[in-house]
């Protein structure tokens, strides 16, 4: 079966594909084009896609009678994909859901430490040659131990960034989820994000992106929350109205923000660089080569059922 990989991955993920499948690893490290989404489908009998590889119900309506018999994605996120028209024309989708939890949730951290303690703007102060010595009001942040930390989606990195919150740093923890949480730790559970967010020192979202939480975080999540209280985002750019946040930042409405992923990646606002409240990570979330190679080796164990017959391990 020939198989194309749309990005260049780890070798090992490369070779462990390359012992069941002709593969095809595509050189550029950019998005599939609308003509090779089109000609992947075509011309390929599996296709190892991965974010902004944009297999919208167009593309699938453009090849009536696809060679394509599964979309093994690389990634848990998989909103990219239009998953009840790949359905349509017989395509089955996976993802890669258990390799990123920790890896995200150790982003989360780094993002939540880096905002509250202004670690962004002490780095760009050292490298400027702006930093005159220590003294005892410089860039004086927000303490994060003992904090209330608010998660918005408790899938399995929303669990994992509440655990290192908790055990790791005391905090508190409160969430806002479909269903409540069985837990081996305290949480709170809030029925609309309003309240979850005038109630945390951080608001830390972790949903799905997609249609059902594009802007879930918006004007009046903003408005909600303390004027001392931070804002993390490490699950998708589209999840947060990013005009609304840069208001809210430019303002003080809030003292700043932790940013992993962007609404019109990768493009990134000129208005939010310039800003110093802010600090901003190339969706660093996964940027670990045992994470990637895990991912990688995932979704070939997909691969490899699909083709076997036996039942799929990550289908969505």
């Amino acid at each position: 079966m020939k198989l194309l990989i749309t990005r260049p991955l780890p070798d090992t993920v490369v070779a462990a594909a390359q012992a069941h499948f002709d593969v095809t690893v595509r050189a550029e490290t950019t998005p599939l084009s609308q003509d090779e989404l089109r000609l992947s489908l075509a011309d390929y009998d599996a296709i190892l896609p991965t974010l902004r590889d944009e297999y919208d119900a167009d593309v699938f309506a453009d090849v009536p009678n696809p060679r394509a018999r599964i979309l093994a994605n690389f990634g848990v996120g998989f909103n990219h994909i239009d998953v009840q028209a790949a359905a349509k024309a017989g395509i089955v989708v996976t993802n890669t859901p258990g390799a990123v939890t920790d890896a995200t949730a150790d982003i989360a951290m780094t993002l939540i430490l880096m905002s509250c303690r202004r670690a962004g703007e002490g780095e760009r102060m050292v490298r400027a040659g702006l930093w005159d010595g220590w003294h005892p009001t410089q860039l004086l942040g927000q303490h994060v131990s003992g904090k209330r930390v608010g998660i918005i989606g408790m899938g399995r990195i929303g669990q994992a960034i509440a655990r290192r919150c908790h055990f790791g740093f005391g905090m508190a923890v409160s969430y806002l989820a479909r269903s409540k949480k069985d837990l081996n730790y305290p949480a709170k559970a809030h029925t609309t994000l309003a309240a979850l967010a005038a109630e945390v020192d951080v608001l830390v979202a972790a949903v799905p992106g997609g249609a059902d939480t594009l802007h879930l975080v918006n004007a009046e999540t903003f408005r909600s929350m303390k004027p001392s209280a931070h804002f993390v985002n490490i699950s998708r750019g589209e999840v947060v109205d990013e005009t609304a946040l840069i208001a809210a930042l430019t303002s003080g409405e809030i003292a700043g923000a932790g940013l992993d992923v962007y609404e019109f990646e990768p493009t990134v606002p000129d208005a939010l660089k310039a800003l110093e409240n802010v600090t901003l990570l190339p969706h660093l979330g996964t940027a670990a080569l045992e994470v990637r190679e895990g991912m990688g080796l995932m979704a070939v164990d997909n691969l490899r059922a699909f083709v076997s017959g036996d039942p799929l391990p990550n289908r969505v």
